[in-house]
């Protein structure tokens, strides 16, 4: 039933929790792997997954090495964020909505997972963030992310660069870019291997009702998931 009636994956907004949980068995199916849902807060808190973490874990950000364990984020505007390395023998994800991502004194949730996905590790495996490939999924889009002066002071405070990425649009008020914020922080952190959401309408939640869930544009919204693991 409407608005959950498109696979929704969140068992917080709402929606029957019989529903949900039969949506998300229909997603493990499909995956062949362990999807693994966090309680995500808008925080910078990573953790490492195995098959014995538990279901509601509060994280927004997780990382693991263990095949068919899922790291796995909902989003319904918030930027998903996927990571692994070249060589493919870990993988990471992470929830940045706009508090997440900008954090405290500069270190956020991508600082966060990329501390824990780099260490322990080889000497010769990741520690390298050129071999760190990064994957953004779909999120609110820059000309429909209207923002207040608080939310460009805390980018811009620790990155004048993040300046390019507000827009004007009335007094106090910014169109934000937040694909565009992840991708000056991934660059920062030293990882250039970045695909996914490049910012145009055809990746944004609000800007396509058919396609993504949307709780700016309806209020009352599904989740969708991003998920990614070994095999």
């Amino acid at each position: 039933m409407a608005p959950y009636d498109s696979l929704n994956l969140g068992d917080h907004v709402g929606d029957r929790p019989l529903d949900v949980a039969a949506n998300r068995a229909i997603l493990q199916q499909a995956m062949g792997a362990q999807p693994v849902f966090l309680s995500q807060v808008h925080g910078a808190q990573a953790v490492w997954l195995s098959d014995k973490t538990a279901p509601g874990t509060q994280a927004d950000g997780c990382i693991t090495d263990q095949p068919c364990v899922a790291c796995t984020i909902m989003v319904a505007d918030c930027l998903p964020l996927l990571l692994t390395n070249a060589q493919g023998n870990r993988v990471a994800a992470a929830h940045a909505g706009w508090r997440g991502l900008a954090g405290q004194g500069g270190q956020g949730i991508l600082e966060a997972v990329l501390e824990r996905f780099r260490a322990p590790a080889p000497v010769d495996s990741v520690q390298d963030a050129s071999k760190i490939i990064a994957w953004l999924g779909p999120c609110i889009g820059p000309e429909a992310f209207e923002v207040g002066d608080e939310v460009r002071d805390a980018f811009v405070v620790h990155d004048r660069a993040a300046l390019a990425l507000f827009k004007p649009k009335a007094s106090g008020k910014w169109l934000a870019d937040l694909q565009g914020l992840a991708r000056l922080r991934l660059a920062a952190l030293g990882v250039t291997q970045i695909y996914g959401n490049d910012g145009s309408r055809s990746w944004c939640t609000v800007s396509q009702p058919l396609r993504f869930f949307s709780h700016r544009r309806d209020r009352v919204s599904g989740r969708m998931a991003a998920c990614i693991w070994l095999d």
